[in-house]
């Protein structure tokens, strides 16, 4: 399966984010979209539909929120079973395989340098660049840039 994962930020602070228009746009069976950034933190939009891979985030815990669809998340000793309005968050360091049976749309929130394929398990990726409503990380060599500039964040995973 390709996995489409975007983690070039596509709304600033006081842009509305649309993510029934990003929904509708999308034809794609796992694509994951950086919406915007909050503090040191993210929230990414997924529409998922099959088999991620197993994977896990060495410092960072992952929260998983389903608008629509059902979202399982295989741990090595159970699964979690999400439905719209429900979510979980997933603790550092814990193995786990997001998968969904039919289209799920869902909100992720995680740190900013989060590896979303999980921390050097995962397959090889391909970079690509994404210009369309990308922002710049706002920091630069350790100040505050605040320039809006396109950034490189499509990741295609095969």
């Amino acid at each position: 399966m390709k996995y489409t994962i975007n983690t070039g930020i596509k709304c600033g602070h006081l842009e509305v984010v649309d993510v029934p228009a990003i929904v509708a746009g999308c034809r794609k069976k796992w694509f994951n979209q950086t919406l915007v950034q909050v503090n040191d933190s993210v929230v990414r939009l997924g529409m998922v539909q099959g088999k991620f891979h197993w994977h896990q985030h060495d410092n960072d815990d992952e929260f998983f929120f389903v608008l629509e669809g059902k979202l399982l998340i295989d741990l090595e000793n159970r699964t979690i079973e999400l439905s719209p309005g429900q979510g979980v968050v997933v603790p550092k360091k814990v193995m786990h395989r997001p998968k969904a049976p039919r289209k799920t749309v869902m909100l992720m929130v995680e740190t900013r340098g989060i590896e979303p394929r999980g921390d050097g398990r995962g397959p090889s990726v391909t970079k690509a660049t994404s210009m369309a409503g990308a922002r710049a990380d706002r920091t630069h060599a350790g100040r505050k840039t605040g320039s809006r500039q396109p950034t490189s964040g499509a990741t295609s995973i095969e």
